[in-house]
């Protein structure tokens, strides 16, 4: 019990530390980040559970208003901006990149990369384009195409977390929690 909830303390920390990378503005009102590998590593190493109750503390820690995401926002002030989809997707996509590398016996590597594809990709886009049309008054149809610019950075974080994930699995294979 004590090494999860350290784990998950951890994985917390490392979404929170990944968010004093400088964001990139594309001026669509919602920042490409590094948190977003953060997420993806939470369910890829965490698992599912874990990985998911990784970033609800982290989002409970935004909403308490440390200033812990990306370009140093925080409070509940930020539940009620853009970037609001993408936040509550946030912890749905960790379960679902968790839940792939728990159930796909493939090899790590490619389960943690089809794990962050689907939980980063595939099931944040759509939360995150539904936030953000709410919020600045456009259609689905015109957030869908500001999204294409985070796709070249998701599929770059993607790789990087079926590699750190494949590296832990291989270096210390305690560590991987997704995988029993």
């Amino acid at each position: 019990m004590e090494r999860n909830l350290t784990h998950i303390a951890l994985f917390a920390a490392l979404v929170a530390v990944l968010g004093l990378v400088p964001p990139i503005m594309l001026g669509f009102g919602v920042p490409i980040t590094t948190q977003s590998l953060g997420i993806m590593l939470c369910g890829t190493v965490l698992g599912a559970r874990k990985g998911a109750l990784a970033v609800l503390v982290f989002l409970a820690l935004v909403a308490v208003g440390l200033p812990i995401l990306s370009g140093g926002r925080g409070g509940l002030g930020v539940f009620a901006g853009p970037s609001v989809g993408f936040l509550i997707g946030f912890p749905v996509a960790a379960y679902v990149a968790g839940w792939v590398v728990e159930r796909w016996s493939a090899p790590v590597g490619l389960a943690a990369g089809a794990g962050a594809v689907l939980g980063g990709i595939i099931v944040l886009y759509p939360l995150g384009a539904a936030g953000w049309a709410l919020m600045l008054g456009k259609s689905l149809t015109q957030v869908q195409v500001f999204l294409l610019g985070f796709l070249p950075g998701d599929l770059i974080k993607v790789v990087l977390a079926a590699l750190i994930t494949r590296g832990i699995a291989q270096m210390r294979p305690g560590a991987l929690l997704s995988r029993p």
